[in-house]
């Protein structure tokens, strides 16, 4: 049976951004931890050792596999600051289109730092990763 690597944890997230080394990556962070918890209202909870994420839904496949993940987040990383919006929200290529700086995963959005993107369409892209979730998989 598949186990779930990344859950939703106790673990501060305050403790794990004073851990960043980085100093101007670690004010990114306090940036975006602003941003994302007073765009999507839901408090921000570490889900595995090191993604913060907003909300969380349950998710279940056609193959069977299911189980939860953030509405949406964001992780200070060593090299780049990972992104995490739902990959399949239709909105949001159009949205990424005058984000700023950035390059694109499957399902995450990299940023060198919150100088380089326009921060009303970060929100945009909370949004709308949420509501997009929200009905996908409603509760």
């Amino acid at each position: 049976m598949y186990e779930q690597k990344t859950k939703e944890t106790d673990s501060s997230v305050i403790e794990f951004i004073e851990g960043v080394d980085n100093p101007k990556k670690r004010e990114d962070a306090y940036k975006l931890l602003d941003i994302f918890t007073e765009t999507s209202g839901f408090p921000a909870k570490m889900w595995g050792p090191s993604i913060i994420g907003f909300g969380s839904y349950h998710y279940k496949y056609a193959t069977g596999h299911e189980g939860d993940a953030p509405l949406a987040g964001f992780s200070p990383r060593k090299a780049k600051i990972s992104l995490y919006f739902a990959p399949d929200d239709t909105k949001r290529k159009d949205l990424l289109q005058n984000f700023g700086k950035h390059t694109t995963g499957k399902a995450c959005v990299y940023v060198n730092k919150v100088a380089d993107i326009d921060v009303d369409v970060l929100q945009d892209l909370i949004k709308s990763s949420i509501s997009h979730l929200q009905a996908v998989y409603p509760n």
